[in-house]
């Protein structure tokens, strides 16, 4: 049985996670399902230290999205569905000098934290999905771990004016997001939408919530300083969508593009059982993986 402490890799996580494994098999590092009780609770012990352990944030989302996992196996049969077949690694060697990375994905996650000289320097390639996409009980609780995000987007987008939602819209049909896994360089150049300082301070305001259900996926001292970035470039960020406001039907998608942050919201048709399901995606166009372009 191999230690968690003992993989090792000099890349970039290999990683497809909208796909569970039976749709993209190269992810690196063991999965849950190779390890004993006590080393899953080591594994649990540093994912709960690199998130939020808040409500309907970091941790606590990754737990749902792994009792969706679950969910589809008892629904679908599929034995590819299956919260045991999540991958941790370590990128670079974990310690208190030089850089390495953190890395935990599967079906619908992938999280990404780099750090460098014991200091937290991104949180992103940052990817949430889930189905089913309305609540359901699974492992003896409730789940809904991308309610926050729906329900977010629609209060900054229902805030806008008719000016400013006419100026929000992008031209268009999106059914999936653009910077999503294996599309590092996807995002566009010429940014689209409503520019921020010209929108309300309310929508402002819901735009900021909007991101923190992002953001505060990482634990608070990460998080805290990177929202510090994003408030300070909130004039320069651009917030677009396509579909409609209220953000629940198929093909709705919504994007918020700043100097730094890059965050995508897609739903999708369902593709295991009926309904729809979101693909989402936090990037930070200075910070993914920490900086390192290699």
């Amino acid at each position: 049985m191999r230690s968690v402490c003992c993989i090792r890799h000099s890349h970039r996580p290999a990683g497809c996670p909208n796909f569970p494994p039976m749709g993209f098999q190269e992810r690196v590092g063991p999965t849950l399902g190779d390890f004993t009780p006590e080393q899953r609770g080591l594994v649990k012990a540093i994912l709960q230290a690199a998130a939020s352990i808040a409500a309907n944030e970091g941790y606590d989302e990754l737990e749902q999205v792994l009792n969706a996992d679950d969910y589809l196996l008892e629904e679908t049969g599929e034995a590819g569905f299956s919260s045991s077949n999540f991958h941790i690694a370590f990128l670079g060697s974990p310690a208190e000098t030089g850089t390495w990375q953190l890395y935990f994905g599967g079906h619908h996650f992938a999280l990404s934290n780099t750090y460098r000289d014991g200091q937290m320097v991104g949180a992103t390639p940052s990817f949430r999905g889930v189905e089913p996409f309305t609540p359901f009980t699974m492992n003896g609780r409730e789940n809904a771990p991308m309610a926050q995000e729906r329900v977010a987007f629609a209060a900054a987008l229902e805030a806008l004016s008719q000016e400013e939602a006419s100026k929000a819209t992008l031209s268009g049909t999106y059914t999936n997001i653009l910077a999503g896994p294996q599309q590092d360089d996807a995002i566009p150049v010429v940014q689209e939408g409503l520019r921020l300082q010209e929108a309300t301070p309310t929508v402002q305001s819901l735009v900021l919530a909007a991101i923190e259900t992002y953001v505060r996926d990482v634990n608070d001292t990460g998080a805290d300083v990177v929202m510090a970035k994003y408030k300070a470039e909130l004039g320069d960020t651009f917030l677009g969508f396509s579909g409609t406001r209220s953000v629940d039907a198929e093909n709705d998608y919504v994007r918020i593009d700043g100097p730094s942050v890059w965050i995508e919201f897609s739903l999708q048709p369902g593709r295991s059982i009926p309904g729809i399901h979101p693909h989402s995606v936090w990037r930070d166009k200075s910070s993914d993986y920490g900086g390192n372009t290699e």
